[in-house]
């Protein structure tokens, strides 16, 4: 059967002239930076926390405005307005070679569907979930911001750091700018259909300048069903929760690590933004809560028990200097209520964003993220500022700075 590839956009399609009505893309980018640190917890000595600055190469899943991928798509012709497709993506550091998403081949995306364009489109596998489709597009971290620009410790998964495993998702024919979406993740525990389960649902519109969008999740036992849905994680007796990184170099996120005995975690999250010419002004609000502590797998060493309520709250705007330079800035707060009496934390953020276009597939970028904690965190200790994607300071202060090129592909 003779195939023919011809570049397309930002990947490469591939037809069959036989099935002239299916095709596969080949795509992907390449995101990498090197960031500065002004302070990395390195240990402790005496009872106090030491920390350094550090300079590093990093890849976008890390720090960046991207992780980088490649990734297959496919669609398929059946009629009467039916397609069959598929998505295969894998994600990747480009520093070092090694796999992202927690060593899983396919970590980003991986599912098969049919979509009716007139009813509905239906997935299964591993997706991105209704509260990230829906909301993700007005945070900053969505945006110019990049991953370091999330709410701490990307507490919220707005910026996507956990996709959703063994899932059917239904998302509706866009409607006059309405569009509406719903996930449900099978546990797959004999016995007790609702352990490991996760729901969430989500709707947004579009019309003109305004756009808005609200999302909801639910996961039991996160510490395992949210978390710990990776190759490198999983165990229930480990801390899913409050680590990232790779298995030998894993960082700790203190903002919520204390929380893995959680048996239920849900976020809410709304967003909307506003375009006047060149600008944008956006806000997002969130609340997410690590529900019945104490009562599902997970370590507890703490003791913890009740609930810990994360309140987040951003303001930004972006700005098109010219057709192919754009400017950002966003404040970010985010606090956490008191647990076990501990007067609970406050983290506050600034970020700041640049990126030029060299081309419609190269661009290169600065940013910025300015953190400052206060209170007690989730490990019992004073809070010190984790700005996301970097190892945690060892004051209440932190500044990241990232220098990055990315090429679409």
């Amino acid at each position: 059967m003779l195939r023919k590839c011809l570049s397309v956009g930002l990947g490469v399609a591939c037809v069959s002239t036989a099935h002239a009505q299916s095709s596969v893309t080949l795509y992907g980018l390449v995101d990498l930076g090197i960031t500065y640190l002004n302070s990395a917890q390195t240990g402790r000595s005496g009872g106090e926390l030491n920390g350094k600055s550090q300079i590093a190469m990093s890849d976008g899943h890390a720090t960046g405005l991207s992780g980088s991928r490649w990734g297959l798509r496919g669609t398929e012709d059946l009629g009467g307005g039916l397609q069959a497709l598929f998505v295969l993506e894998n994600g990747f550091m480009a520093n070092t070679g090694s796999l992202a998403q927690g060593g899983a081949e396919f970590g980003r995306q991986a599912y098969v569907g049919l979509s009716s364009s007139r009813v509905a489109t239906v997935t299964l596998g591993r997706q991105y979930d209704p509260l990230v489709d829906t909301v993700q597009q007005f945070a900053a971290s969505g945006n110019w911001g990049g991953y370091m620009s999330s709410h701490v410790g990307d507490v919220d998964n707005l910026s996507n750091t956990n996709r959703i495993n063994n899932s059917i998702k239904v998302a509706l024919t866009p409607l006059a700018g309405l569009r509406a979406e719903a996930l449900y993740s099978l546990g797959g525990v004999a016995g007790n259909a609702t352990q490991n389960q996760i729901w969430s649902l989500g709707a947004s519109y579009s019309g003109g300048a305004f756009s808005v969008g609200a999302g909801y999740l639910n996961a039991r036992n996160p510490n395992v069903s949210f978390y710990g849905n990776t190759p490198n994680k999983g165990l229930a007796t480990a801390n899913n929760i409050g680590s990232f990184g790779s298995a030998t170099t894993p960082q700790v996120l203190p903002a919520y690590a204390g929380f893995a005995s959680a048996n239920t975690l849900q976020i809410i999250g709304v967003g909307a933004s506003y375009t006047i010419g060149a600008a944008a002004i956006s806000a997002v609000a969130t609340n997410t809560r690590f529900q019945g502590m104490g009562s599902a797998s997970g370590p507890n060493p703490l003791g913890y028990t009740g609930n810990a309520t994360f309140n987040s709250a951003e303001l930004g705007v972006r700005y098109f200097i010219t057709p192919g330079l754009l400017a950002g800035a966003a404040f970010d707060y985010t606090q956490r209520s008191s647990v076990k009496g501990d007067g609970g934390a406050k983290y506050m953020q600034v970020d700041l964003g640049m990126d030029y276009l060299l081309s419609k597939r190269t661009d290169a970028y600065v940013l910025t993220v300015l953190q400052r904690a206060t209170g007690r965190d989730s490990l019992g200790q004073e809070a010190v500022a984790n700005i996301s994607g970097f190892t945690a300071s060892a004051t209440d202060n932190q500044v990241g700075v990232r220098i990055g090129l990315r090429h679409k592909f």
